[in-house]
C-alpha cells in the first residue's frame, strides 16, 4: 500500500512529511507539549523545573501552607459606583454642581460640562469596626465585620471589554489565562468527581465580555472553566439526548476509553488528547455528582430565604450564590458567579433607580458570607466582590447638566474581599476628596491576584507556563510589578 495514502496518514505525519517538516516544528508550541510549570509538586529542591505531563486536575501541593483552599469570585460587570455605595464623600456632596478643577480627557458623551455630582444616599457606620456603608446596601451591615473593603482599586482602561478582561485575567489584552484557570493549573481540584473551575452565569444571558474572563488562554484546555446552570440540567450534554438502554452508555464510554488509551500509547506526548480523555472521564463521574451538588432543594427553607430565593428580584442571583457555597463545600477549587447578563451596574443615566435595583443583590452576597461563616468555611474560602472599574464624580446626561448618571472611571473603584485570612472589618486604601482617583495604597488587579495566590499557598512568580518561548507567570510580575499587599492580610 502507498505509504502516502491519505487514509494512512495522521495530521502529525502529514506535517512531518511535507514542507520539509517545518510544520512539525510549531506543533509543540500549539499543543503545549513543551510547557513547564514552576509550581508543580514534582519540583526539585534546587528549584529547577520538570516537564509536567500529562496535564491533569489531580490535587497538587502548594508552595507553602495556605490560608485558603477555595475561591469564589462575584463578578459585578458594569462598574459599581463607589461614591454611592462604599466610599462616602462629604466634600463631593458639598461641591455638588460645581465645575471639577481637573480636566478629564476620556469622557464619553454628555459629561463635557464636568460638573460634580453628589450622592443622594446616606452613609452610616456598621459593625464593631464602624465601616461606613451606603443605605443602598443594608444587608452589608450584617457582614461589615467580615469583609475587607478596598477603596483604592484601579483599572487599566475605561472601556468595558478591556477592563473586564483585566478583572478576569490581570491583563488588558484578550487571550491570557483567567485566574480560575491559573488556580486549577497550580492546585488542581479537591474532588475528582467535579471540575476544578466552575462558572455560574445568569440563565437569561452572558455578561458583557464575560466569556473572555473564563478561558484557559494558552494554558492546556483541561484548565478551562465548566459552566453549570442554575435551572434545568446543571451541565449541557452531560446526559444522552435520547435515553439509552441500561448499560449501553457505560459500554460506549468503556469502548471510547479503550480507543483513546490505544491512541495515547501510540502518541504518548500528545497532551491535548490526554486532556480530552480526562475530560471524558470527568464527565462520566459528573453524571451523578454534578446533579447532586447543585440540587438546592435539600437546603432548609431558612437558608433559601437567607439567599433571597423567595423574592423575585433576588432569586436568580441568590440561587447562584447558594450553588457556589455548595460547590466549594464539595471541593471545587474556583467558582465564578456573574451577577447578571450584560453590564447591569453601568449607570450612565437613571443612576438612582438603577442603583436601587442592582443593590438588591446585597442580600445574596451577604448571605453567602454569613452561610460560609456559619458552616466554618469562610476561613478557608476567599470571596472576592468587584466590578471592572468605578464611576466618575461628575454628572453624565443631558450634556453633563443632567443629574442622573456617571461615566466609567479607571482611576478609582471599590471592591471587597472576605475570608481566607484577609483582614476582617477593615478598610484599605482611599481616594481623593471627591472619589476621582486612588490616593493611598492603590491596588491593581495583578496586585490582587498576587495577594490571592499568597493566601492560597502560592508564590505568584513561580506559577508559570512556557508560552511562545517565554516563561510567563500568573501575574506577569516582571512587567506589571504586581506584589502582595500585606495590609490586606490579617
Amino acid at each position: 500500500m502507498n505509504p502516502f495514502s491519505p487514509c494512512m496518514l495522521t495530521r502529525r505525519e502529514i506535517l512531518s512529511r511535507t514542507g520539509m517538516g517545518f510544520g512539525l516544528l510549531s506543533l509543540p508550541f500549539l499543543d503545549g507539549s513543551n510547557a513547564r510549570a514552576a509550581h508543580s509538586s514534582d519540583q526539585q529542591s534546587d528549584g529547577s523545573q520538570h516537564d509536567r505531563e500529562p496535564f491533569d486536575l489531580r490535587r497538587k501541593s502548594p508552595h507553602f501552607p495556605p490560608r485558603a483552599t477555595s475561591f469564589i469570585q462575584l463578578v459585578q460587570t458594569g462598574g459599581p459606583s463607589q461614591m454611592d455605595l462604599f466610599d462616602s464623600k462629604p466634600e463631593l456632596n458639598r461641591r455638588d454642581g460645581q465645575v471639577f478643577e481637573i480636566d478629564i480627557h476620556d469622557f464619553q458623551m454628555q459629561s463635557q460640562a464636568n460638573k460634580l455630582l453628589g450622592t443622594p444616599f446616606r452613609f452610616q457606620r456598621h459593625g464593631e469596626c464602624g465601616m461606613e456603608l451606603s443605605e443602598l446596601i443594608p444587608h452589608y451591615s450584617e457582614i461589615a465585620d467580615d469583609i475587607c473593603l478596598v477603596r483604592s482599586m484601579v483599572s487599566v482602561h475605561n472601556n468595558h471589554t478591556e477592563a473586564i478582561v483585566n478583572l478576569g485575567t490581570g491583563k488588558m489584552f484578550i487571550g491570557h489565562p483567567s485566574l480560575g484557570a491559573w488556580f486549577s493549573y497550580a492546585l488542581g481540584t479537591e474532588n475528582q468527581d467535579l471540575p476544578a473551575y466552575v462558572v455560574l452565569r445568569d440563565p437569561i444571558g452572558y455578561a458583557t465580555s464575560g466569556m473572555l474572563m473564563v478561558r484557559s488562554g494558552w494554558l492546556p484546555s483541561v484548565y478551562s472553566s465548566t459552566e453549570f446552570h442554575s435551572s434545568g440540567m446543571p451541565v449541557h450534554n452531560l446526559q444522552p439526548s435520547v435515553p439509552l438502554p441500561d448499560g449501553m452508555q457505560r459500554q460506549r464510554l468503556a469502548l471510547l476509553e479503550r480507543l483513546n488509551e490505544a491512541h495515547l500509547q501510540k502518541y504518548p506526548r500528545e497532551s491535548d488528547l490526554d486532556a480530552r480523555i480526562r475530560n471524558y472521564e470527568l464527565a462520566a463521574r459528573m453524571q451523578l455528582s454534578a446533579t447532586n451538588v447543585v440540587d438546592i432543594s435539600s437546603e432548609s427553607q431558612a437558608t433559601q430565604r437567607l439567599y433571597g430565593l423567595d423574592q423575585p428580584h433576588t432569586a436568580s442571583y441568590g440561587t447562584r450564590c447558594l450553588m457556589a457555597r455548595r460547590l466549594v463545600e464539595a471541593g471545587v477549587r474556583f467558582v465564578q458567579v456573574f451577577v447578571g447578563r450584560g453590564q447591569p451596574w453601568d449607570h450612565h443615566n437613571k443612576l438612582n433607580s438603577g442603583l436601587k435595583t442592582m443593590s438588591a443583590g446585597d442580600a445574596p452576597s451577604a448571605a453567602l458570607i454569613q452561610d460560609l461563616r456559619n458552616r466554618g468555611l469562610l476561613d478557608s474560602t476567599i470571596v472576592f466582590w468587584a466590578g471592572e472599574f468605578g464611576r466618575m464624580p461628575v454628572a453624565q446626561g443631558d450634556g453633563g447638566n443632567g443629574r442622573d448618571g456617571r461615566d466609567h472611571n479607571k482611576n478609582a473603584g471599590s471592591c471587597w474581599i472576605a475570608g481566607g485570612g484577609f483582614r476582617s472589618g477593615h478598610v484599605y486604601g482611599s481616594t481623593d476628596d471627591v472619589g476621582y482617583a486612588a490616593d493611598e495604597n492603590p491596588v491593581t488587579v495583578p496586585d490582587l491576584f498576587a495577594t490571592f495566590a499568597h493566601q492560597m499557598g502560592l508564590d505568584h512568580t513561580r506559577v508559570s507556563h512556557l508560552h511562545l518561548g517565554r516563561e510567563e507567570n500568573m501575574t506577569d510580575s516582571d512587567v506589571t510589578g504586581a506584589y502582595v499587599h500585606d495590609g490586606l492580610i490579617g
